[in-house]
C-alpha cells in the first residue's frame, strides 16, 4: 500500500482568510486546522455547525453543542500570513540587507626559479 501523500497548501494554521465561495462567502477568520489530506480548513467562528455529545463525565445529561465545521481549501483566500518561526525571510527583508563586499582576486605569486 502506497505511503499517503500530502498536498502542499496556500494556507497554514494562523493564517488570516476570507472565504471566497459558498455559503459563508464574505466571511474572514483566522485558520484554525488544516487537513490536507481531505484539503479541508477549519476557521474561527465560521460555518458554525451544532454536534450532538454522550453522556460523558463532563457532560452528564449529554449536549448540543456549536462548533466549527469545515471548509474546502479552494474555497479560501490567504489575506495575511502568520508569523511563523523558522520561515524563510521575506522578500523585502532579503533586499533590505546590504550586499556582500566581493573579495578582491588574488595576486599571483611570480615563479622561483
Amino acid at each position: 500500500m502506497p505511503a499517503l501523500q500530502l498536498n502542499k497548501t496556500h494556507v497554514h494554521a494562523g493564517d488570516l482568510v476570507k472565504v471566497i465561495s459558498g455559503n459563508h462567502r464574505g466571511s474572514e477568520g483566522k485558520i484554525l486546522q488544516v487537513n490536507r489530506a481531505k484539503h479541508q480548513v477549519v476557521i474561527e467562528g465560521v460555518r458554525m455547525i451544532k454536534k450532538h455529545v454522550k453522556r460523558s463525565q463532563e457532560q452528564p445529561n449529554g449536549a448540543i453543542i456549536e462548533r466549527e465545521g469545515p471548509i474546502h481549501i479552494s474555497n479560501v483566500k490567504l489575506l495575511e500570513k502568520a508569523a511563523r518561526e523558522g520561515a524563510s525571510k521575506s522578500k523585502t527583508e532579503k533586499s533590505e540587507k546590504a550586499p556582500k563586499a566581493k573579495k578582491a582576486p588574488k595576486a599571483k605569486a611570480p615563479k622561483a626559479e
